[in-house]
């Protein structure tokens, strides 16, 4: 009787230990996929068609046969343009307010009488002229918004109202010789020409030093020469850009990157009921700092797991494969981080705990490969540990 039971208690024991079995989420595949991150931004500035304010104030020479100091007087000019390329652009402008005439008087006196004007008289004038202007900087060296000093050439004609002649009269009174006197008001057209330097001051102000030659009809200065008469302006003041003269644009770059998304399945595992199985693969994720390759206390006992499965199993290896989260750094600084976090754990695993160089597999990922889609788990050492 007593046999009879041990056989089926034996019986039951050997059909439960067969029918045994466990289930385990095990690492099927993993897919590949391709996504763009930012890497850098461009950043760029084209020129803006503007309008533009030139207020200036200075000097005229008005060219006779006198000395120059005779033939200084004051000027202003204001003028409103259009900048239509970083080359061309256009400006209306109004000028004026004295022009001097003199005489030598040992030279031109012949007059018995003792004179009172000194033979100097003036008058006043304003100008009207459209000049066409020419960036002569943007034109041989192009466009730079940033540059200090543009020279800029400008040519252009008008006319010239001329009134007040009643000085020259009076010295025509005391014997000088002035053949085209004039009186009243009078209009002559005239052509000019000159140059310009703006010093930039900030994207909306510069500062403006200009020169410019005006010719009229051999009747402005009152004398008789044979050709026409000229006057001379030396102006300094702003030029103010009314509006934005530049405009900045920005492309953002992005980069294509290979990450992985694991698959898993879940399989039945029947566990032998006397042979013990080949121990599955060890795998150990050792995470990093943001720039950093040092170990972390925390982490240490992760390494201390490898080294006891390796010690346990004289047969067995590890891999250990080094990654950098993309989204911090460049291309080249990861993939030294990615590298010196490998290192430190092989140099770890032999330095401390006397693994075999020879055991040891490792390999640098740089950024190019994601393993986690958090961003911050790829700062990660991955160590798999398997039993040959």
């Amino acid at each position: 009787m007593r046999t009879k039971m041990f056989l089926l208690v034996a019986l039951a024991w050997i059909g439960l230990n067969a029918t045994a079995q466990r289930t385990e989420r095990r690492l099927d595949h993993v897919e590949p996929r391709t996504v763009q991150v930012f890497d850098h931004q461009d950043v760029s500035q084209k020129f803006r068609s503007h309008w533009f304010l030139n207020l200036q104030g200075g000097a005229q020479y008005t060219q006779t046969d006198a000395k120059f100091k005779n033939l200084i007087s004051p000027n202003v000019q204001a003028a409103v343009g259009y900048q239509f390329t970083p080359v061309f652009g256009m400006r209306l402008a109004a000028n004026g307010w004295q022009s001097k005439g003199a005489f030598d008087e040992e030279v031109y006196s012949f007059s018995s009488r003792m004179p009172t004007t000194d033979g100097k008289y003036k008058f006043n004038y304003v100008g009207a002229n459209l000049d066409f202007m020419f960036n002569l900087s943007n034109l041989f060296c192009g466009w730079n918004p940033d540059r200090f000093l543009n020279v800029i050439a400008f040519a252009g004609g008008g006319a010239n109202i001329a009134w007040g002649n009643d000085e020259a009269h009076k010295v025509k009174d005391e014997g000088y010789l002035l053949e085209n006197i004039w009186c009243g008001t009078k209009k002559r057209s005239t052509a000019r020409a000159g140059l310009q330097l703006d010093f930039r001051l900030s994207q909306a102000v510069g500062l403006l030093l200009e020169g410019n030659a005006n010719v009229v009809s051999d009747y402005y200065n009152s004398k008789q020469s044979g050709n026409a008469d000229w006057y001379f302006n030396a102006l300094a003041g702003l030029r103010i850009n009314l509006g934005k003269a530049r405009t900045t644009e920005k492309h953002d770059i992005y980069r294509d990157v290979v990450v992985y998304d694991t698959i898993y399945q879940i399989v039945e595992i029947h566990d032998p009921v006397i042979i013990d199985p080949p121990h599955p693969p060890l795998r150990r994720d050792v995470f990093f700092q943001r720039n950093k390759s040092n170990i972390e206390d925390s982490e240490l006992t992760k390494i201390q797991d490898i080294a006891d499965f390796m010690m346990k199993y004289p047969s067995a290896k590890v891999e250990i494969v080094g990654f950098a989260d993309v989204q911090t750094g460049n291309a080249k600084i990861n993939s030294y981080l990615a590298a010196a976090r490998a290192d430190i754990v092989v140099k770890t695993l032999i330095e401390k705990y006397g693994i075999s160089a020879d055991r040891i597999t490792w390999d640098s990922k740089g950024d190019t490969v994601q393993p986690f889609q958090e961003n911050d788990l790829n700062r990660v050492s991955i160590c798999t540990a398997t039993q040959e």
